[in-house]
């Protein structure tokens, strides 16, 4: 897939969660560091149904705009939800698990990113 392919994937994943009113959207640019993916989307929500539809409307923007989803994870706990579409993997939390398991400090190699690099959805 191509870089633009893929930051247009990553805008839309992050519009949807902008649209359900997703809380501090961090993106993470991985490429350089690892194999896993190129972004990291993080996200957090409030509460369990918020959480869920979150992730539906994420899923259902992507795999309409050609993006298959290949795995998800978390979804019926839903304290933590990972999204795994190849090249970019979203990560939807409640605030308590999003604290514990501090994913941008892990990942503080990668380079966070501003949405507006990723480019407008027309």
């Amino acid at each position: 897939m191509t870089d633009q392919s893929i930051k247009k994937m990553a805008a839309l994943a992050i519009k949807a969660l902008e649209d359900k009113k997703a809380e501090d959207i961090t993106v993470i640019d991985i490429s350089e560091i690892s194999v896993l993916a190129d972004y990291f989307i993080i996200a957090g929500g409030n509460n369990v149904n918020q959480l869920q539809t979150l992730s539906d409307t994420v899923e259902e923007t992507l795999e309409r705009a050609g993006y298959p989803l290949k795995q998800v994870e978390g979804y019926q706990s839903a304290n933590w939800i990972l999204l795994d579409f190849r090249d970019i993997i979203v990560h939807i939390f409640d605030k308590e698990n999003r604290l514990f398991y501090d994913l941008e400090r892990i990942w503080c190699d990668g380079r966070k990113v501003d949405p507006a690099e990723l480019g407008e959805i027309e």
